[in-house]
């Protein structure tokens, strides 16, 4: 059914927004649904993806960020640049300890949202099962009283299993961003937030 974790956390995730922020850089980006929000509210976004189909649909989409086919464990960021940095769902798809190089292009002040994916199951997780299903059925029947059919789903981004645990992504994020914060949501989430010195 068609209830997109991921997408249920963009209005989280855009309250955190630096108040004052311009720039805006989108890791993995997917289909680029959360760089086209962060465009809206007037960011200027460069978003980069590794998988070359998935950023076809972002570009396809248009709404405004600049795409780029680019891994961000390897790729060669700018120093300084950016007011905030997102990575929805992403960062399990790199070395954890890629975040170093997204608080090397924070500007001063700048801020890094990582809404990232966890393993294993947490007490928090079996509250999760219950609401999960009821999400979905209420996206399921809103989108069958609108006449949408399976067909109409949008691609989605690449899937892959996380491979740290809570525990292990706070320990990581203690050790690599002091200052950091990491919170854990329903539907097998978390949100790490990290802001720059001034």
């Amino acid at each position: 059914m068609p209830f997109d974790h991921n997408d249920h956390y963009h209005p989280l995730l855009l309250r955190h927004l630096p108040p004052h922020g311009r720039t805006a850089l989108d890791v993995g980006c997917g289909t680029g649904r959360f760089a086209r929000r962060l465009v809206a509210h007037g960011y200027r976004v460069d978003a980069l993806d590794a998988d070359p189909a998935t950023l076809a649909v972002a570009e396809a989409s248009g709404g405004g960020p600049r795409y780029r086919l680019a891994d961000a464990a390897t790729a060669e960021l700018p120093h300084a640049r950016y007011d905030v940095i997102t990575c929805l769902a992403g960062l399990h798809h790199m070395p954890f300890e890629t975040v170093t190089r997204f608080t090397q292009a924070l500007a001063p002040g700048g801020r890094l949202l990582v809404l990232g994916c966890y393993a294993g199951v947490t007490a928090w997780d079996l509250a999760a099962i219950p609401a999960n299903a009821v999400a979905r059925l209420a996206v399921y029947a809103g989108e069958r009283a609108m006449g949408a059919g399976a067909d109409t789903a949008p691609r989605k981004a690449a899937v892959r299993e996380p491979g740290m645990t809570l525990p292990e992504v706070r320990a990581a994020a203690q050790r690599l961003l002091p200052g950091s914060r990491v919170r854990q949501l329903l539907y097998w989430r978390y949100l790490l937030e990290f802001t720059a010195p001034e």
